[in-house]
């Protein structure tokens, strides 16, 4: 399933011309922001520099601008800009009709059990992603460490 969704994803991005971890990072900055691009980092788990190369490609596709933070002027602020965002109602349209097509198939109680699934894997995936990224440094100053030296 998480393949077929970052597929999914991928194909999105590829009709936007992004890939996917710039259309996913548009999404967290549509959300969230404007943000600086180190919690833009922190968010997305990657280093400042990648952030920075993947902001320049938002902001060459006319998604995203850069301003001085106000309460900071050293410090930049990242942010969607008003009505660029990529118009994609007509692709998640014909999904959610699949999905109703699809989630009819299931009475209240196996929706509720599908739910609860559903949440407890995000919660799982968040707390293994948030692992991962607080022990990537580590591990990457520390080869000999490997799986063995992960935080579990």
């Amino acid at each position: 399933m998480s393949t077929a969704v970052v597929l999914f994803h991928e194909a999105i991005a590829r009709r936007l011309g992004l890939s996917a971890a710039d259309h996913k990072a548009l999404g967290v900055i549509s959300r969230g922001g404007p943000l600086p691009a180190g919690a833009l980092a922190d968010r997305l788990g990657m280093r400042a520099s990648a952030v920075t190369a993947l902001v320049d490609r938002l902001e060459r596709a006319g998604y995203v601008t850069r301003a001085p933070d106000p309460a900071d002027r050293r410090r930049v602020l990242i942010g969607a800009l008003p009505g660029r965002g990529p118009d994609l109602a007509g692709i998640f349209a014909g999904l959610g009709r699949d999905m109703t097509t699809l989630m009819s198939r299931y009475d209240e109680r196996e929706l509720a059990a599908v739910l609860d699934y559903i949440r407890g894997t995000i919660a799982v995936l968040n707390d293994h992603t948030t692992r991962l990224n607080l022990t990537h440094d580590t591990d990457a100053a520390d080869p000999a460490r490997g799986e063995a030296g992960a935080v579990s």
